[in-house]
């Protein structure tokens, strides 16, 4: 039983139901939303564990649950995510165009922020108590799985990328 409250923003909350039936599945809990003009018109949750594939994390499955969308429909949406993006689909939602990312929490790793607001995407860090739970719980249960999906960065709290000349 959660101690937190469900988020009360409504792409917030997408995303953490999203990380919830991702845990209850036996997956990583993480969980997004795509978000246009206040209405959730995509949802995805990790699906790395379910379906065996490295690179199903929430974003990338709420990208590709959107289906192809306009890129002026990209331009006018907010991505959320229960956890700090990865540079995959940081990666992803600067391509298509996305403008903000809402962040549920980056206590447990702060990963692409800062990369994404120096490309001139707005971060929203909600510091969600729920998203925090969930996932600290997880981590708790799963610390094997949550460092098989995370590396080194979930050891070490964030991710560390060195680019020579970039």
């Amino acid at each position: 039983m959660m101690k937190a409250s469900l988020p009360s923003d409504p792409g917030l909350r997408a995303a953490f139901e999203e990380a919830l039936a991702g845990y209850r599945e036996g997956g990583l809990p993480i969980g997004a939303a795509l978000v246009h003009r206040g209405e959730v018109i995509a949802r995805g949750r990790n699906r790395r564990v379910q379906d065996g594939n490295p690179i199903l994390h929430a974003e990338m499955t709420c990208f590709q649950n959107a289906g192809r969308l306009s890129s002026v429909v990209y331009r006018e949406a907010t991505l959320y995510s229960t956890l700090s993006p990865c540079y995959m689909c940081g990666g992803a939602s600067l391509l298509f165009g996305v403008p903000h990312f809402v962040v549920g929490e980056s206590r447990t790793i702060r990963a692409a922020d800062d990369w994404l607001r120096s490309r001139g995407t707005r971060v929203t860090i909600a510091d969600d108590p729920a998203c925090y739970e969930l996932l600290q719980r997880f981590i708790a249960e799963q610390p094997g799985l949550w460092a098989e999906d995370i590396g080194e960065a979930g050891v070490h709290g964030r991710y560390t990328h060195a680019h020579p000349g970039a």
